[in-house]
């Protein structure tokens, strides 16, 4: 009967333990970006063709009687407008009095101009957390804190 109880008490109890890893993701603030914006002017000459158009307006004298209104048209790059009055007679007829021959001369010129032109500059600033403000570790150092009486210093 020793002998049982000597294996008895020998035998031992080795509990068995496991540990299992859960993660989590939270947000965190670990730094800023802060980003400024300048604007700089400067003055710049720009020398870019000109277009300059130049009208002429002749008056022809016409004198000729027409059957009915002379729409305007034109001839050899000319506007030809005719201008019309009625002249009373036994019956009445339309005579061109005289025409406008209206000429578009176009030239170019090269000028030079001085202008204020703009442009932005960025400048970004990066600064760090000085520790990673988790939402777990804030409260856990204040749980152990309250737990184990610890100063709020």
């Amino acid at each position: 009967m020793e002998k049982r109880e000597e294996s008895r008490k020998t035998r031992w109890v080795v509990p068995i333990v496991a540990e299992r890893l859960r993660v989590d993701r939270r947000r965190g603030t670990v730094g800023t970006v802060r980003v400024k914006k300048k604007t700089r002017y400067r003055n710049v000459v720009i020398d870019e063709p000109v277009a300059h158009e130049e009208v002429r307006v002749r008056r022809v004298p016409a004198a000729r009687f027409v059957d009915g209104p002379v729409p305007d048209r034109y001839v050899n790059g000319r506007l030809i407008v005719s201008i019309l009055e009625e002249v009373p007679v036994v019956i009445r007829r339309l005579r061109v009095v005289e025409e406008l021959h209206i000429e578009r001369r176009r030239t170019t010129v090269r000028r030079s101009q001085r202008v204020t032109v703009r442009r932005q500059e960025a400048f970004i600033q990066r600064e760090r957390a000085s520790r990673p403000s988790l939402p777990e570790q804030t409260a856990a150092r204040t749980a152990g804190r309250r737990r184990y009486g610890g100063s709020n210093a």
